[in-house]
Formats: structure tokens, sequence, C-alpha cells
């Protein structure tokens, strides 16, 4: 590895090689542990506001649930709380701004499931003051509406009814109509909840869907932090029976973390293939020393050495090349999220329009050893091309 040389470029291109490896195993792991940053990011949003589980009805919309089987699911000694929901599509007017809204009711439990008083941005998280019905808006939509947590001015809601005939004459008569005033504002800086969703009571939905006592679109489940949600699903499963859909965090927002997913691993085979391209280089380097080496190749089977023996030796050294730069790269990488994480070298804008001041890191094991694993296969074979080719004289 650091014996002399005939030619001084074989040194030159030796090290130009191993720095090329070393410079793609650190941008692999810096790149990996941003992506990975921001999915712990984007977890730790949607855990202010999404349930450990959410259970909804297999078929249908919505779907009964008697106090015999809430006790029952209370009495589990996995199941810390429990909420109960109504989603529905809904249409707002406020002063003469009117739009669609995603409306949710919820019950006195749901803040202290999901934490949602932590990303309240106006005003306070309040869906019933004892008198008059409130409601909770993201931020995005307060904006569109024009109104904010201390406008005096309620806001008519309207849902169609579920029974009755059409009356074509008066079709103001075909809606139910609520009324509420804005208690504050959320955000989750997710659009979806922040353009779209209006958190207010659930008996106002019930009242404004013709929906009974009973009826509900979802369950909110607060599990035991002694208790994996995996065990968690399977006690309720038990109880409730068929006909329920039980989704973990993850798995109510299967599409976005999806997307992330299949962007990490797009991400890590362009770099794979760049790292490919940079091993490679040692073919060039290890085939210049094969050729400035043929007299001790020539040495060393006349004093015996198997060809087997002679090619090994090269393979050796282009692999330790590649595992010299991966080493370094690995160092380098790890040196520069370290820095990230504690320092925020590295900006996101001006720091005022994102969530974060700067790129978030998040160093993980399985890529750590992704990522060493790759460089030293792609080693082994850079350095076992050029060798099988060796041209033995005895």
């Amino acid at each position: 590895m650091f014996a002399k040389k005939q030619f001084n470029a074989i040194h030159i291109i030796t090290a130009i090689s191993s720095a090329a490896v070393g410079v793609v195993t650190a941008a692999m792991i810096c790149v990996l542990s941003v992506m990975n940053g921001f999915g712990v990011m984007v977890e730790q949003l949607f855990s202010q506001f999404d349930p450990d589980l959410r259970i909804t009805a297999k078929a249908g919309k919505s779907f009964s649930i008697s106090k015999e089987k809430k006790h029952a699911l209370l009495e589990l000694p996995c199941v810390d709380l429990l909420s109960e929901s109504i989603s529905e599509t809904a249409l707002v007017y406020f002063e003469d701004k009117q739009m669609p809204v995603q409306l949710m009711g919820v019950d006195t439990s749901f803040s202290a499931l999901t934490g949602i008083e932590n990303i309240i941005t106006d005003g306070h998280y309040e869906v019933y003051d004892g008198a008059f019905d409130r409601a909770v808006l993201g931020q995005g939509l307060a904006w569109k509406l024009g109104i904010g947590a201390r406008f005096v001015h309620g806001i008519q809601v309207y849902a169609p009814k579920r029974e009755g005939k059409v009356n074509m004459l008066r079709p103001d008569a075909n809606f139910n109509q609520e009324r509420c005033f804005i208690a504050g504002t959320f955000a989750v800086n997710q659009q979806k909840y922040d353009d779209n969703l209006m958190l207010v009571d659930i008996g106002l939905t019930r009242r404004l869907l013709d929906y009974d006592s009973t009826e509900v679109t979802a369950l909110q489940v607060g599990v035991n932090e002694a208790y994996s949600i995996k065990q968690t699903k399977r006690e309720i499963a038990t109880v409730l029976g068929d006909g329920y859909v039980l989704q973990d965090r993850f798995e109510q927002q299967e599409d976005f973390f999806r997307i992330l997913r299949v962007e990490k691993l797009l991400t890590a085979l362009l770099l794979i293939f760049i790292l490919l391209i940079a091993t490679f280089n040692g073919i060039g380097s290890l085939s210049m020393l094969i050729i400035d080496k043929q007299q001790d190749i020539r040495t060393l089977s006349h004093l015996g050495a198997s060809d087997g023996m002679i090619r090994k030796v090269f393979v050796l050294e282009g692999w330790m090349v590649n595992t010299l730069g991966a080493i370094g790269g690995l160092i380098v990488g790890l040196g520069v999220c370290l820095l990230q994480e504690h320092f925020g070298l590295l900006k996101l804008g001006n720091g005022s329009e994102y969530v974060l001041n700067a790129y978030p890191v998040a160093v993980q094991g399985w890529d750590i050893a992704l990522v060493s694993a790759v460089v030293l296969v792609l080693g082994a074979v850079s350095s076992w091309i050029p060798a099988r080719k060796i041209n033995i004289e005895r």
C-alpha cells in the first residue's frame, strides 16, 4: 500500500481514487442523514396531531360504537385514552366569503390524546365553552376566510341533510345549519391540514350531519407506552372483531412516508452509481501497479507463490485503497453531520419562512452499515477485475 513505486504517477492516481471514494461516501452519509432528519421532523409534526392508533370502518364512512364496547376498550391495559371523532366535508360562510372545509368534530379527550395545544398559533384550543360552540381552524384556512381568534362574528356551517326529500322550491331547506365562534388557529405545516381542517365539538357535527349519539367516523386511541403498537392492535381487534381498520401514525400518513422512502431509495441508488464510477477509477491505478510490479510478480512466482496467491495480493491492495477512502469518508461525513446537528451550519433560506432554520440531520446505523457494505463490495469487485488478468510469466 505504501511501498515505493517506480512511477510516481501511480501514487497520485491511487490517492485520487481513494479520495474520490471518500468524497462520495461522505456525501452518501450526509444526504441520507438529511433525508432521515426531514422524516423525523415531519413525524414529530404529525405526532402533535395524529393519534397513536386510529380505528375506522372497513366498509362505509361511519359506524356505531356502543357504550359496552367503549368500556371494554378502555379496560384494556394497553389503552390509555379513547376519543371519538366525526369527519365530513361542509360549507362554511363568514361575512362575504364561503368555501368547503374538512369539518372534524372531536370530544373532550382529543386535546389530551394528540397534544394539539402545542401547535396553536393564535388564540387557544377550545371547541365548546359551556355556552357556545367554538372552532379551531388551520391557519391557512383562517387566512383564506379572513378571520382571527379575536373576531366576535361567528361562522355559519352548512351540511346537506341525510334524510328527506329534496325541496326544489327552497334549496336552503335541504341543509342543516350551525353557528360557531373561532377560538384559535393551529399549524401542522402540512397543507391538507392547515388549509382545509376545522375542528369543532362533536355535538355540533352530530346535529349538523344527523348522526345519533353512538355514530362516529373514527376512534382515536392513545396507547400505553409500556405496550407496543402491534400488541395493542391485536388486543383491540379481539374486542372489536372484524369490520374495522386499525392504523398507526405511519399508516395514517402512508402516502407521505411512502414518497419519502421512494425519494430516499432513488437518492441512494444515484449516489451508489456515482460511487460505482469513483470505485472503478481504481481499476486504472491497479492496472498500472500490476505493470509496475511485473518483476516482483516473477520473483514471487519463482519462489513458489501460486497464481491465486499473487492475484490475492493485488485484490487486497485495491480493496485497501477503497477501504481507506471509505473510512475517511465516513469520518468526514459523520463529522459534518455532527457539526450540522449542533451548529446548523447549512441554513434553510433566511431562516424565517421555514419550520426549521437549518437542515435537520438524523444519522442512522443502518445507513452507515449500508454505505460501508456497498463500498466494500464495489471495492472488491473493482480490484478483482484487473487482478484476474495478471499475466504471470515463469
